[in-house]
């Protein structure tokens, strides 16, 4: 039974792997809003694959806020949270709120029963550039980046990359980086985070998610980071808002392909 065991995980993973080596869409981050993108991407037949560096998706959502594990969600967004089968409750007019474990599983829940491959513990190091267009991500995994060895990565191919790595802007910065391109932003550059006002950044969290060079979409607080604007804190509808609008725009460009 032993050999059966590890038989079983080894040949099912690398069957998923393989399955994932060329994608219609590669997210990067499995936070609120790369699983919100990934749920809608993979419920309207999209080959969808999210990669994680931690090993439990669902970015800061987790931890509400100071681990008291209670979001805040404002009425915009709580379409999503019917969608999800997420439950909340009204507080005041425009707020309501969640279990903050509740809700991160059911968008992990979701987003891999419509369909959409997580990989857990992957690193993202670069990204595939050709003809000026991003078209693919070149992934190791999470604990070589962090022992800093040198192995070589494998690459995953995608029609269209999300950068959904929050703060970090990860895959954008790789891409500026090492290929000083020019961006979709004021600057044609990374902008840059800037401090807390929840209600701007709520609002810009959704205006700036969008294609910011040709093939790579920036979502979440990705975006904000992107474009220079500001962070939020524990309220989390910006974020869905945002995944949910970067899948719209990837179907709008799948269905006109």
């Amino acid at each position: 039974m032993e050999k059966q065991i590890s038989e079983i995980i080894v040949k099912t993973y690398f069957e998923k792997l393989i399955n994932s080596i060329d994608l219609d869409v590669a997210i990067v981050g499995a936070g609120p809003s790369g699983l919100v993108a990934g749920a809608i991407l993979a419920n309207n037949n999209v080959k969808v694959g999210i990669f994680e560096r931690k090993l439990a998706p669902g970015g800061g959502m987790w931890g509400g806020a100071m681990m008291f594990n209670q979001i805040v969600v404002q009425k915009e967004a709580t379409h999503l949270l019917d969608m999800f089968g997420i439950s909340y409750k009204q507080y005041e007019f425009n707020l309501y709120t969640a279990d903050s474990v509740h809700a991160t599983s059911a968008l992990i829940y979701n987003a891999t029963k419509n369909g959409a491959t997580i990989f857990n513990c992957f690193s993202i190091e670069d990204v595939i550039l050709k003809n000026n267009k991003v078209c693919g991500i070149v992934v190791n995994w999470a604990p070589v980046h962090r022992e800093q060895l040198h192995v070589d990565p494998l690459i995953v191919m995608a029609k269209y990359v999300i950068d959904a790595t929050g703060h970090d802007s990860e895959v954008t910065k790789v891409l500026e980086k090492k290929n000083k391109v020019i961006l979709n932003t004021p600057s044609g550059k990374i902008e840059g985070e800037r401090s807390l006002s929840a209600e701007e950044a709520e609002k810009t969290t959704i205006e700036n998610t969008k294609e910011i060079y040709p093939g790579l979409f920036i979502t979440g607080m990705a975006a904000n980071g992107v474009c220079g604007s500001f962070r939020m804190g524990p309220i989390f509808g910006g974020m869905l808002l945002s995944g949910e609008k970067v899948a719209n725009l990837i179907l709008t460009l799948i269905k006109n392909e």
